[in-house]
């Protein structure tokens, strides 16, 4: 258990983080991810990589946290603690910047097209390995990129870059 936790913790966390998008929330979901795993280690039946099946606990774990996010009320701390999302001087300077301006815009898809692009791009899962974390069909997860990438297109040629790299 210390090995598997040791080689997958971090990709597990990242991953929560990108889809809850709270530090806090992303450590509690890495450690019921592998109580989950330690409980249910019998049920793997190797018919996907391991990391996969992380993935997939992992997803299952942190929408089930976003639902019980959407329940609790902004307390009146809390509301006062968002920030302006205005640009300032600074903001206007990383725009300049392809590595923020992508993020950016990566930010502006679509949860569902925002999920897929970070399974292919960043965790470099096979359409096939998306299909079965996401429990959709790999004619979808084909669908949800070729749209995310047109639309990143568009958002990056609107920002102001014709291509992602120089």
């Amino acid at each position: 258990m210390q090995v598997l936790y040791g080689r997958h913790h971090v990709r597990v966390f990242r991953f929560g983080l990108r889809l809850v998008r709270d530090e806090q929330i992303a450590e509690d979901l890495i450690s019921e991810v592998f109580l989950d795993v330690w409980r249910q280690a019998g049920k793997f039946e190797g018919r996907s990589a391991v990391t996969t099946w992380l993935l997939a606990i992992t997803r299952f774990k942190a929408l089930s946290a976003l639902r019980r996010r959407k329940d609790v009320g902004l307390d009146e701390e809390t509301a006062n603690a968002i920030e302006d999302t205005s640009d300032d001087p600074e903001v206007v300077v990383q725009k300049k910047d392809t590595g923020a301006a992508l993020r950016k815009c990566l930010t502006a898809l679509s949860p569902d097209h925002r999920e897929i692009v970070d399974l292919v791009y960043y965790h470099e899962k096979s359409v096939e390995e998306v299909a079965e974390i996401v429990g959709i069909p790999e004619n979808t997860v084909k669908t949800r990129l070729f749209y995310a990438r047109k639309k990143l297109a568009e958002l990056l040629k609107a920002a102001g870059i014709e291509r992602g790299w120089p």
